[in-house]
């Protein structure tokens, strides 16, 4: 079924999907991808985790300051293949575990690119309609996915190229 003032399949409102050549090689961005210290360059705030599978950790948005509100949500590291893949779970609700069906999947597929010491980059998030929201609140929540997501992989891409530059 087809939303025609939005353009929107249902299929859509399952899965965001975004491919992306980055000038910097599978091993730095597997790095960007996967390690706190890197991700809160480019997506959240803050990042504590350690980038094994299996390991548990959480991800904070938003500012802590007197006029401020940060928010921390659980995260669980499903898949770590230096270079190739770093997937994980996440939920957008801080009394919630980050487990299939009440979570998020995000999975970084890295590649090598054609060009020299370049990689491409597939992210994808899947899960929205798992989590038992009704079609409006599944609509809302996967628009403001694609809107963050929109806004944060190109600072994932600029973010390693300095990085290579860098060195």
């Amino acid at each position: 079924m087809e939303d025609r003032r939005q353009g929107i399949t249902e299929l859509e409102l399952g899965t965001i999907t975004r491919t992306m050549e980055i000038a910097a090689p599978p091993e730095i961005v597997y790095e960007v991808l996967s390690t706190p210290g890197h991700l809160v360059k480019w997506w959240p705030d803050g990042a504590d985790f350690t980038p094994q599978a299996g390991e548990i950790g959480t991800l904070t948005f938003g500012e802590t300051s007197a006029c401020g509100h940060a928010e921390t949500v659980p995260m669980a590291v499903v898949e770590a293949d230096p270079p190739q893949r770093f997937a994980f779970r996440w939920v957008y609700d801080a009394d919630a575990s980050a487990e299939p069906g009440s979570s998020l999947l995000v999975t970084f597929d890295i590649r090598p690119g054609e060009a020299e010491q370049s990689s491409v980059v597939t992210m994808t998030e899947a899960g929205f309609r798992e989590r038992g929201w009704s079609e409006a609140s599944v609509q809302a929540e996967y628009e403001d996915h694609v809107h963050g997501w929109t806004t944060y992989l190109p600072r994932l891409t600029s973010y390693a190229e300095t990085l290579v530059s860098a060195a």
